[in-house]
């Protein structure tokens, strides 16, 4: 299994992280993800029967993951608003926001940014498709749809994209002038 272990993270590790990365937009909590996503692979590995691609398996690991860690941060968020009284509080955050993180090229940023505005399944239909390269049969594998709403949820994703897009690009425009 070392062996196996081994092959796998050389092959897939930084895709899996990126994914991740993309979906969570925090380099930490990715690394933290990335490694139950390790955890369960190895738990599991022996119940891999091949009837997807390895990719495919892994990447939907990777998601299931990360709909575990938003599930948990929303339960956590809903018992902090409840037990925080906000008239005495003032809070002070001091990290870099996802938007501030050094991206270079000015699409790739704008991209970035819109893509907040797409739910969590436009998100990952977009990662997965475009970011990580995985046709839409593999996506479909690796998020348990149908192809026809990979492909619907993927249209709709990218309309929103467009839309918010050409939208930030105008607001820039008038801003530079």
């Amino acid at each position: 299994m070392n062996a196996k272990f081994k092959e796998i993270y050389e092959k897939y590790h930084n895709d899996l992280f990126r994914f991740l990365f993309y979906l969570v937009k925090n380099r930490e909590v990715a690394e933290d993800l990335i490694q139950e996503v390790y955890i369960r692979v190895l738990r599991s590995y022996d119940k891999f029967e091949g009837k997807s691609s390895l990719k495919t398996w892994l990447f939907s690991i990777a998601r299931n993951v990360s709909i575990d860690y938003f599930r948990k941060q929303q339960s956590l968020k809903n018992k902090l608003l409840n037990q925080i009284d906000w008239n005495r509080l003032e809070i002070n955050d001091h990290h870099p926001l996802p938007e501030e993180i050094a991206i270079q090229n000015e699409e790739i940023r704008t991209l970035y940014k819109c893509l907040d505005a797409c739910t969590l399944d436009q998100r990952t239909v977009i990662i997965v498709r475009f970011i990580q390269d995985l046709s839409i049969v593999e996506t479909a594998k690796v998020l348990g749809w149908s192809e026809s709403k990979v492909k619907t949820t993927q249209h709709r994703a990218l309309n929103i994209l467009r839309k918010n897009m050409e939208k930030l690009k105008k607001k820039e425009e008038s801003t530079r002038e």
